[in-house]
């Protein structure tokens, strides 16, 4: 399965997840991720600052920069965020 085929399956993996809100897709797609707590926290931490700031040719660089995992680790978060939002 090439590379846009998988992205493709994984954004409607989380899109459904978001919809039924199971947790269960997105924990088998954290959990086997080789990196450490700080790691979690240091990406997220980037991400926030960068996405408050104006400057999107900086976020746009950064966030092309990171590997899969990463990708991975931000859209999950994105996922969690909105179903934490929109709760009430």
């Amino acid at each position: 399965m090439s590379d846009a085929a998988q992205q493709e399956q994984i954004d409607q993996g989380v899109m459904e997840t978001l919809r039924e809100r199971d947790h269960t897709a997105l924990s088998e797609q954290i959990n086997p991720i080789d990196c450490t707590h700080n790691d979690i926290i240091e990406l997220l931490a980037q991400y926030m600052a960068l996405s408050e700031q104006d400057n999107d040719e900086l976020f746009d660089d950064w966030f092309d920069n990171l590997n899969k995992e990463q990708h991975t680790v931000l859209k999950v978060f994105e996922v969690y965020r909105g179903q934490y939002e929109h709760q009430n």
